[in-house]
């Protein structure tokens, strides 16, 4: 009786999951959501505040959080994402010890002090801010929803057939969790790209995206652990995507200025 339980607690699992498509315009695929973009903006800023508190809040520099504001801005007004339902919206954090940035589904974007500090100018704040806005456009905060669902659902029904046993149910966690970190990486590296893109419609160069990805290697410390472990590529490996990226663009061959 278990085993049917639990095989039925799986096929709804994939069933929903499956059933759930949607297209997106910005890239072409055919993506597993349930989200709406508007659902989307509405979740983004119900999570919003409770995010930057735990950077520690909004930062009080106005200059500093206007420059954040005005190239975020450019980069949206002046490319493909000013014809998307989402409501971008550029945060500067008052944390000056996290090196970060990050978005939330449906257009909050966030950057730390400390990685704004590190940054050489507004190129490189472009670069940044792009690849978070091609998280945005490329729907990864609902793909990564959907993606849970459907592991919990897998978790469950492993669980169910063995009998519950504690040990079954950490290994077969483990199991999804390293399944979604794979998704993970490959959602980066998707963003790197629409973020090149994305600096180019905007007259940004593109090229300083290897520049910020120096900084976030020498930040590191060379403390990182294993690639397979993280939801994000290291920074090297990031920038030989970034260079084969650059290689079909137009315009893009020259050095860095």
């Amino acid at each position: 009786m278990r085993y049917l339980i639990a095989a039925i607690v799986a096929l709804f699992g994939l069933i929903s999951y499956y059933t759930t498509t949607s297209n997106n315009p910005v890239t072409g695929e055919k993506q597993h959501v349930r989200l709406t973009a508007e659902q989307e903006v509405a979740l983004g800023r119900q999570l919003a505040p409770q995010m930057a508190a735990q950077f520690g809040g909004v930062s009080t520099d106005k200059a500093a959080s206007d420059d954040v504001s005005k190239v975020g801005a450019s980069v949206v007004a002046q490319s493909r994402a000013r014809t998307t339902p989402y409501q971008f919206r550029f945060n500067l954090l008052a944390d000056r010890n996290t090196v970060n940035a990050f978005a939330l589904p449906g257009g909050q974007i966030f950057i730390t002090e400390a990685l704004l500090s590190r940054l050489k100018n507004a190129d490189e704040l472009a670069a940044v801010l792009g690849h978070e806005v091609g998280h945005v456009l490329a729907r990864h905060s609902a793909e990564h929803l959907a993606k849970e669902q459907l592991t919990q659902s897998m978790v469950g029904a492993v669980v169910i057939g063995s009998g519950g046993g504690y040990n079954t149910a950490q290994l077969a966690q483990l199991a999804g969790s390293m399944i979604n970190m794979k998704h993970g990486r490959d959602d980066e590296l998707e963003a790197d790209s629409l973020g090149l893109r994305l600096m180019q419609e905007a007259q940004f160069d593109p090229r300083a995206m290897i520049g910020v990805m120096q900084t976030l290697e020498r930040a590191s410390g060379g403390s990182r652990q294993p690639e397979f472990a993280s939801t994000h590529p290291n920074p090297g490996n990031r920038i030989a995507h970034i260079k084969a990226e650059l290689a079909k663009m137009p315009g893009t061959q020259a050095p860095v200025r």
